[in-house]
Formats: C-alpha cells, sequence, structure tokens
C-alpha cells in the first residue's frame, strides 16, 4: 500500500510517496501558488560504487541500480537557525549503505536547497563514482514522448571576456522522437554540462532554466560548488528529468574510498519552479540573497575605483597612483583598490607573486606603498589590494619556503601552469601562510579590501593524500572556503571580492562569500553591455562588479555609455581620470551622484528584469532594469543600431495604469539629446526611442502612482 509524507513551509512543500516495497519518491510539489505532479517517479538519489552500475545501459547519472533498491529507513524533521531540514533517510542493504537526502527550506523563498549523505556500514571498503546532489522529473503536461516539445533549456555559455552568453534550445532538438516504445526499452539520451578544475564557470555555467511552453512554468537549478561539476537533462520515456552533481569518476577522475563508519556529503544544489520567467528569476534572487554569508553592513554598494583596466594595467606605481587617487575621490569614489604588480620589483609580476610584500621600487619613497595607501585614506576612500592567494609563482621566493605538501601534486611533481605553483588549503602550512599575508597586509597597512584574483586552474586536481586526483580537488575546493570563511570570522567589515580572470568563478558557493563579484576582463566597451545586463543571473545586482572605464579621448556619450554599464550593479570604476578635462569629469561626477540618488538605496533589495528579452552578444539594443516596491530603474545601450530601429517597446508588466511617470536620470543635461520615452498604458511597456550608428546609452527611472517619487 501507498502512502504519503508531506513536509514544507508558507512557500513551498514537498510531497513524498512510499511504494509497497518501502522506495520513496518526490510526487508532487507545490512552489506558492505553482503545484507540480510527477506521474513518473524517480529515486531521491543516485549512487554508483565500484562494481556497481546501471539497471540500463546508459552513461547517465540516474538509472544506477543502487538508486533502484534504496528503501526508506525515516523522515526526520530539524531546523538549522531559521531554516527547516528533512532528512529522508535510506539504505542500501546489498551494499550496507545508508544514504541521507536533505532537504533545506528557507524563510521567504520557495527553493530547496539538497544534497545527499552517503555512509558505509559495512565491514570493508566502498568506493564511490557518483553521487547526485539532486535528481527530479520535469513533471510533462503529456505524459508521454511529446513531453520534449513542451520545454525549451535556457543555459548559459561562458569564456574568458565572453561571459553572459545564454542560449535557448527546444527539447525536442536535444531529444529527437526515437519509437523507443518499439524496442521497450528506455531511451540513452541525455544533455550533460560539466565542468572540470576550479574555473566553476569558465566554460558553461552549474546553472540553467527549463520553460514550459504549455504552462509557462519555469525550472531553475544550480550546483553550488567551486570546482568540478555536472547537470544533465534527459529522455526518460514518458517525461524529461534534472539530476544535479559535484565531481564524477567518468567527467572529473572522482573516487572516494569509504572505511567502515566513514562518511560523504555531496556539494549542495538547489531548485525551484516559478510561474513564469520573472517570477523564478526572483526566487532564485532572494535564496541569494538570504543565503550569504557575509555580515550585510559590509555589502553596501560603495563606488569602487580600480587602477588596472585599460589604466595603469598592472605597472602601479607611486607616481602613477597619487594623481588617480586625488581624481577618483574628487569625482566621488569610495574605495581605491591597487590592482597586481604591486609586490613585484622585477617588472614581471606574473612568476612572481607569493610573497606579497610591497616592491621597494615600484613604491621608492621612505614609506614605501604607505605613502600611496595613506594618500587613500586621507582622501575619505577605503584602501585596498589585488591578491591572487591560491597561487605561487616559480620565481617567488615562497616557493622553496613552503614544503611540496603545500601544493598540488600529481605523481609525486608539483603542478604548474602558466609559471604558477596551485596552494592547496587542505594543507596546514599554506592555510597559515596565507593567514599570515592577510594579517600583516591589514595590520601594517589598514587593507580593508581585497580584491581576490585566480588566473590559472590545476586541472583534474591533486592526488597528494588523496583518494584520487578528483578527491583532492573536491577537498581543496572545500577548504578554500572554510579559509574564507575564517576570514570573515576575523575580520567580519573586511570586503572581499571574487575575481578569476573576470567572471571565471560565479557559483554560488563563491558568490555566497564575497560582497563583490567582477563580471569580466572585457576590455572593449562596446561589448561589455551583454555581461553586465546578464550578470543577475548569476549573481545579486548588489554583487555585479561591471567596469566602466572611460578615457580621455572618449566622447559625453561614450563616456556615458561606459558609466551606465555599471550603473546597475556595484559602481565599478577605472580610467585615467586625472587626464581628463573636467566636462568629462562632470559626467562621471554625475553618473556616480545619480547612482547615489537612485540606485544605492534600492539595489541591495531589487530584483533584475529584462524588458526586452534576454541579450545576445551582437544585439543592438540591451536593456537591463531593477525593481524594488514600487521604483523601476532600466538601463538601455544602444550599440550602433541600424536606422530601421528607431524604437523599442521596454515590456514592464509589473507596472500598469496611467500614473506610471518616467524621466531620464542618467546621463542628463545639454551635452545628452532626450531619448524619448512614453508609457503605453495599453501594453505595460515603456516606448524608448533609439538613436542610430552610435553607442549611446540611458537610464531611466519609473515610479507608479502613489510610489515614493523622485520626479520633477
Amino acid at each position: 500500500m501507498e502512502r504519503q509524507y508531506m513536509w514544507g513551509n508558507d512557500s513551498v512543500s514537498l510531497a513524498f510517496e512510499v511504494n509497497a516495497d518501502e522506495h520513496v519518491s518526490l510526487s508532487r510539489i507545490v512552489f506558492g501558488m505553482v503545484e507540480k505532479v510527477f506521474a513518473q517517479r524517480l529515486p531521491l538519489a543516485e549512487i554508483i560504487l565500484s562494481g556497481t552500475g546501471h539497471w540500463i545501459a546508459c552513461d547517465r547519472l540516474i538509472h544506477t541500480t543502487i538508486g533502484r533498491d534504496l528503501v526508506l529507513l525515516s523522515f526526520d524533521e530539524r531546523t538549522k537557525g531559521e531554516s527547516r531540514c528533512l532528512d529522508v533517510k535510506m539504505r542500501d542493504e546489498q551494499h550496507a549503505l545508508d544514504v541521507v537526502v536533505t532537504y533545506v527550506i528557507s524563510p521567504g523563498t520557495s527553493v530547496v536547497c539538497t544534497y545527499a549523505t552517503v555512509i558505509n556500514r559495512g565491514a570493508g571498503h566502498v568506493f564511490l563514482e557518483s553521487v547526485t546532489s539532486a535528481v527530479l522529473p520535469m513533471g510533462s503536461m503529456s505524459n508521454d514522448e511529446t513531453w520534449k516539445k513542451e520545454w525549451i533549456l535556457l543555459e548559459g555559455h561562458y569564456d574568458w571576456l565572453g561571459e553572459g552568453r545564454w542560449s535557448y534550445t527546444k527539447c525536442s532538438d536535444l531529444f529527437p522522437v526515437l519509437r523507443q516504445e518499439l524496442t521497450n526499452h528506455n531511451p540513452r539520451s541525455e544533455h550533460a554540462v560539466v565542468s572540470t578544475g576550479t574555473w566553476s564557470t569558465g566554460g558553461s555555467v552549474p546553472m540553467a532554466f527549463l520553460e514550459s511552453q504549455e504552462t509557462g512554468n519555469v525550472w531553475a537549478f544550480q550546483v553550488e560548488h567551486n570546482g568540478a561539476w555536472r547537470w544533465e537533462i534527459g529522455d526518460n520515456t514518458v517525461d524529461g528529468y534534472f539530476a544535479l552533481s559535484g565531481p564524477t569518476s567518468v567527467n572529473h577522475s572522482w573516487m572516494k574510498d569509504l572505511g567502515e563508519g566513514e562518511s560523504f556529503a555531496t556539494v549542495p544544489a538547489s531548485f525551484v519552479m516559478g510561474g513564469d520567467m520573472q517570477t523564478t528569476v526572483e526566487e532564485m534572487t532572494k535564496y541569494r540573497r538570504i543565503g550569504r554569508l557575509v555580515d550585510e553592513s559590509s555589502a553596501v554598494s560603495q563606488v569602487i575605483f580600480n587602477d588596472y583596466m585599460n589604466t595603469i594595467n598592472g605597472d602601479p606605481t607611486t607616481e602613477k597612483l597619487l594623481p588617480l587617487i586625488s581624481s577618483a575621490a574628487q569625482v566621488g569614489c569610495e574605495v581605491f583598490v591597487i590592482d597586481c604588480g604591486w609586490y613585484d620589483d622585477s617588472g614581471d609580476w606574473w612568476p612572481s607573486v607569493g610573497e606579497w610584500k610591497p616592491s621597494k621600487t615600484r613604491f621608492p619613497g621612505p614609506r614605501g606603498i604607505g605613502e600611496v595607501i595613506d594618500a587613500i585614506k586621507e582622501a575619505g576612500m577605503v584602501p585596498g589590494l589585488w591578491l591572487e592567494p591560491e597561487v605561487i609563482g616559480i620565481k617567488s621566493p615562497v616557493a622553496q619556503e613552503l614544503p611540496d605538501s603545500a601544493f598540488f601534486q600529481r605523481n609525486g611533481q608539483r603542478v604548474v601552469e602558466q609559471e604558477r605553483y596551485i596552494l592547496d588549503l587542505r594543507d596546514e602550512s599554506a592555510r597559515r601562510y596565507l593567514d599570515g599575508v592577510v594579517d600583516r597586509l591589514i595590520g601594517d597597512y589598514g587593507v580593508q579590501y581585497f580584491k581576490m584574483d585566480y588566473n590559472v586552474s590545476p586541472g583534474a586536481g591533486t592526488d597528494y593524500h588523496a583518494d584520487s586526483v578528483g578527491d583532492g580537488l573536491l577537498g581543496h575546493n572545500r577548504a578554500f572556503l572554510d579559509w574564507v570563511d575564517g576570514l570573515h570570522r576575523r575580520y567580519p567589515k573586511l570586503i572581499l571580492e571574487n575575481c578569476s580572470s573576470g567572471g571565471m568563478r560565479e557559483d554560488f558557493a563563491q558568490t555566497s562569500r564575497f560582497q563583490v563579484q567582477s563580471t569580466s576582463d572585457q576590455q572593449d566597451y562596446r561589448l561589455y553591455p551583454v555581461i553586465a545586463a546578464t550578470a543577475p543571473l548569476m549573481v545579486l545586482p548588489e554583487q555585479a562588479a561591471s567596469w566602466a572605464y572611460p578615457q580621455a579621448e572618449m566622447d559625453a556619450e561614450q563616456t556615458a555609455f561606459n558609466i551606465n554599464t555599471t550603473f546597475l550593479g556595484r559602481f565599478f570604476l577605472s580610467g585615467y581620470i586625472n587626464q581628463m578635462e573636467e566636462w568629462q569629469k562632470n559626467i562621471i561626477q554625475q553618473g556616480i551622484q545619480a547612482y547615489r540618488e537612485h540606485v544605492q538605496p534600492m539595489i541591495g533589495e531589487s530584483v533584475p528584469l529584462w524588458p526586452l528579452g534576454l541579450p545576445s552578444w551582437d544585439s543592438a539594443v540591451v536593456a537591463l532594469g531593477v525593481k524594488a516596491s514600487q521604483r523601476t530603474i532600466v538601463t538601455v545601450w544602444a550599440r550602433n543600431a541600424p536606422e530601421t530601429v528607431k524604437e523599442v517597446a521596454l515590456f514592464l508588466p509589473h507596472l500598469h495604469g496611467e500614473g506610471v511617470q518616467c524621466r531620464t536620470i542618467f546621463p542628463v543635461g545639454p551635452a545628452f539629446d532626450e531619448w524619448d520615452a512614453k508609457w503605453s498604458e495599453a501594453d505595460s511597456s515603456l516606448i524608448v526611442s533609439i538613436p542610430h550608428g552610435m553607442y549611446a546609452s540611458r537610464s531611466f527611472e519609473l515610479v507608479e502612482k502613489g510610489g515614493e517619487t523622485l520626479l520633477s
């Protein structure tokens, strides 16, 4: 006889079904007003051990014999802080395994976080080769092979300089009709996306969306890991499914040896369904904000100046920095960051990283770099420094001072990537060394901001003191997060920026621990809007640091275009401001003032929206909006639009009625033509005129009647 078990809160509820053989599965999930019923069931966890495999021929995460054979032991509810947790305990008698799938829900969001724990109850050893963090049916309406016509997949493609490229694919194009009923076998089709090494978003991203063409409902799921991961969607005859995991044997050279009584916990994953794309994104945004592991007061969106991009480019000196500091303070910056190269005496900073002692040739005065940092403080700004803590250059003296155990190794040799060794944060001496570096820089100079970069990846991992190279990598990934957590415990007000050649590590494990996220190293201002506009799919709006780097040779429109690229995120400025004329400085200052007045007060509670839909890389017009309460701000970039594009309709369905007022908030003034912007009550759209044949941008504020208004 089947029985049901219900669990959840006001935002989400999960229904579990236990059949006569004591196999348990999810039968239904209610996300707020959206209900998803699963006609086809899947195990809560899928596991492969050495010596086991799948019960049908495939290379997928699902359909494992252990997953099929798991029987229920208990449902155990508990709390963790304000979150509710459910532990579904199961057992595989044949292999003496206990498996616990944990579901976590937090107040204020319908997103479900989940992970699995495997415990060896036998007397011998077992060798894990893959364990899912989450596996769910899509819940298709048809309940037959036509399910694949219902769903569209949205997935992200990242690359150095080319982050934020999202594309739609019909599931019917991924999974054709196969008439598998003639074979009486389940299909083997899957679309698997994999990341190796430690660039978690270096090619693809550990997140995707599935949109139903029947209902408009949208799934979102993500793997919350800063290292190797896999997600897949696939064909399961009468329905689709998605499965999420950390490292696996087949993809990441991962294996974990569990002795008697030992356990392994997977990396977390999360999922949610909303009534439409906007609702789903809003739920993920709320979840990420709730899940931040940093002091909220240090997450205030300060205006940041960094000396690198299209400016000093890794060649800082006292002479170059002092004029920049004065100019940055003049226009209204609140943080000044000295980027890479500040430690290098040789003129080749790349292979010399690791000692983190200021150069005496670059800063020759009696106070050395202290003269520069004092100038930052005296100008009323927070001083920041660039670090790449996880690497030691082969020319750094630290490379010989630290033991081999402090570094990634394979086959008895240190791993070398582009003239760098990679620190293994599982090692106490490596962590102790980095703690000493941070303590010294904070204690000696009063540094309150670190830009933490990461420009190489160690490949599959390290085999030193590990069951496999993938096991060593996972251990390091987790140790790095623990090290960052330790920094926040010791220095609660310390601001940390997450950078990895721009956006190569935008996973939630990282972004939950950093107040600022660099979105790209892209140096062409004309290409950056797409990156800036799509960044809030992966990170919170207040975290997203997209570069603005106006130059002295730029005209007014080009300068404002740059400023608008950073406007709806963490204000992130570079450029030789000291070489600019007053009129250009005034534009930058106006942008910062507009940011402080309109964006800063609401960005920390805002949710993103895309009134033109998600852009493609070559979109002639790009738009990003943020909304909070009754206020909406939208930035529109025109990128050499053809004459045929005379106007665009910015669809804003959350605004309605006659009382919607709109005004341009940046840029304004006699140097800029006013873009005609009219509210259309009939279709809840802002109709905006677009200039052609030029690169120009405007930011608009819209306020509903009765809302807090800043309109003249």
